[in-house]
């Protein structure tokens, strides 16, 4: 389906959330795929296909955070039609959901009902020296320190051929990122780390109750940056608790 934005991996069972997933940068919706299927049927996960990779590989990528996050606005607000909706994103794709989210509530003021940020430190801190790699040597070198299911393309000579120039799009984005202070979100957030994650500590994570005016809540894990890939159902738990709270009108523990 060559120029849609979002893929479903899950089904969804009657009266289920609706929770759109923003990948890390190189990865596809696919990146999303267990945590789908630990979600269904309680949660419909809409996960987001940047240009640039598997099917929509013949587009070029996007190497603009801010006009990544105008395209997703109106792509989201299409695909929710006046429905609630939560956000999810991991790494780079926390910043995606987070500018996304902002350009909801400011044009719309129909944003997420809940952003769930992960692996990612609180972008009024500033970029992380991570944002600013150059060449190819380093981005593979990155790639390998991180870990998690994408290493594991390193040794395989035709996905990295088809990987670069995803990982270059994206990683220019994030050297051209910078954080605008500005109206703080109304929506709670839920920030989830790793504790060995190698490009975010706990506190740096800790930053993003500084955007938003409603509770955050930080949830640690055992893990690296792709802790995710160990954790999906324990993340899955907090998602819906956090959620189910919302629907009450209180906070999870």
């Amino acid at each position: 389906m060559p120029g849609a934005w979002f893929r479903r991996f899950g089904t969804a069972g009657a009266g289920a959330r609706r929770l759109f997933c923003f990948p890390h940068a190189g990865g596809a919706a696919s990146a999303y795929l267990r945590l789908s299927q630990a979600l269904s049927p309680a949660v419909e996960v809409l996960s987001t296909q940047y240009p640039g990779r598997q099917d929509r590989r013949l587009e070029p990528g996007v190497e603009d955070l801010g006009v990544l996050a105008d395209l997703l606005a109106e792509q989201v607000r299409r695909e929710a039609g006046g429905r609630p909706y939560a956000f999810f994103g991991h790494s780079m794709g926390a910043i995606v959901a987070y500018e996304t989210a902002r350009r909801l509530d400011r044009q719309a003021g129909s944003g997420p009902v809940h952003l769930f940020v992960s692996g990612r430190r609180a972008p009024s801190t500033g970029p992380h020296r991570s944002d600013r790699l150059l060449g190819d040597a380093q981005l593979r070198a990155e790639i390998r320190r991180l870990g998690g299911t994408g290493s594991r393309v390193l040794d395989d000579p035709e996905l990295m051929e088809m990987i670069m120039p995803v990982l270059r799009a994206d990683y220019r984005a994030l050297a051209g990122y910078a954080w605008e202070p500005g109206r703080p979100l109304d929506c709670p957030l839920t920030v989830l780390v790793g504790d060995a994650d190698p490009v975010v500590t706990v506190e740096e994570a800790a930053a993003w109750r500084e955007l938003s005016t409603a509770p955050t809540a930080v949830r640690v894990f055992t893990g690296g940056h792709f802790y995710l890939d160990d954790r999906t159902q324990d993340v899955a738990e907090v998602i819906v608790s956090r959620l189910d709270a919302g629907a009450r009108g209180g906070s999870a523990a």
